[in-house]
């Protein structure tokens, strides 16, 4: 935003607004520009705004007309940006954020928020967060939102660099320059397979982990060993196992194929221990737990199609936690559930 005031942008800024007093159309251009160049694909984008190619290809040949250059280099099999085209959507992104910071300080589109929002998140929280977007969908037809997913959950990234909209952090938030809200927070449950219970018997205190096959979810900076509370505090406990991966769709997968006992988070496995496909052990000995932000970068007015997705989380994480008070019992009596 400061790029698109400052005194060397002056002559692109002139040339742009200067043209037919064709603004909105420019802006709604632009954004299908920087949709393509995210993308690379005119058919997608077309699908994703629910038009034709031939309109986003129309739109283009406007902008390339408007400014005079070629923004992308087309062929058979792809397309690629053009480096006068990469100049341009530098511009075009701080215009499209300033264009939208106005329609959220006027109070536009409050009611009816609109377009698309990049969401970092885990693999678990995507999986988790997919099943209840329709609902989002529904209530918002305009939105669209983009899952950006990554399983180490000690790494951020780059939000600007990332495109992102808002991320979703596990533990405690350190980039100060974020803005951040907590939304809930995280426990992760040890599970095994019925089959596997019956195979190898359940563990009745941490120590006996050992003595199991334990299916291990990699990830950069985790501890050497599963963590647990104890009567007698923390204590940690080495495991091993013949099956390790750094995605945790995989980790439920082998779980529930009865290849071990994993760690997951309890909202990944709901369904699962409702239906008895998982049983949870080791109730008295709870892991860790973590509270989830959600973050966002630090500016003066939120968009309101981001606005609505913060506080759809926000909803659905209160609820996850409401739903733990009215859960199923193992069929001796004990708790499924860690509450």
């Amino acid at each position: 935003m400061i790029l698109l005031m400052a005194n060397d942008n002056r002559p692109i800024l002139t040339k742009t607004f200067a043209k037919n007093g064709e603004m909105m159309d420019l802006i709604a251009a632009l954004q299908t520009f920087a949709r393509v160049a995210d993308i690379g694909s005119l058919s997608a984008v077309a699908r994703e705004s629910n038009s034709s190619p031939s309109a986003v290809t129309r739109q283009i040949a406007q902008l390339e007309d408007h400014f005079s250059v070629r923004l992308f280099h087309r062929t058979t099999r792809r397309m690629t940006i053009t480096d006068d085209g990469q100049d341009l959507l530098v511009q075009a992104r701080h215009m499209i954020e300033l264009a939208e910071g106005l329609e959220g300080s006027l109070g536009r589109h409050q009611a009816n928020p609109k377009g698309h929002v990049r969401v970092g998140i885990s693999v678990g929280g995507g999986l988790w967060l997919t099943r209840r977007l329709p609902a989002l969908f529904t209530r918002y037809p305009e939105l669209s939102v983009e899952l950006v997913m990554r399983d180490h959950r000690d790494h951020l990234g780059d939000m600007i660099e990332d495109r992102l909209d808002l991320a979703t952090v596990e533990g405690e938030v350190t980039d100060l320059s974020l803005v951040s809200r907590r939304i809930g927070v995280l426990t992760r449950l040890l599970v095994a397979a019925p089959a596997y219970l019956e195979r190898r018997g359940a563990p009745e205190h941490p120590r006996d982990l050992t003595g199991h096959e334990c299916i291990i979810h990699h990830h950069r900076n985790g501890p050497p060993g599963w963590r647990f509370v104890g009567p007698d505090g923390m204590l940690t406990v080495p495991v091993t196992g013949a099956f390790s991966a750094n995605n945790s769709e995989a980790v439920h997968r082998a779980a529930m194929s009865g290849a071990g006992i994993a760690v997951l988070p309890h909202a990944f496995v709901a369904d699962d221990l409702r239906t008895g496909r998982l049983y949870h052990i080791l109730q008295d000995f709870p892991s860790e737990s973590q509270p989830i932000h959600v973050v966002y970068p630090s500016r003066r007015h939120l968009p309101p199609r981001t606005r609505v997705v913060i506080d759809f989380l926000v909803v659905e994480m209160q609820n996850a936690f409401a739903n733990l008070a009215r859960l199923p019992t193992m069929p001796d009596g004990d708790n499924v559930w860690l509450v």
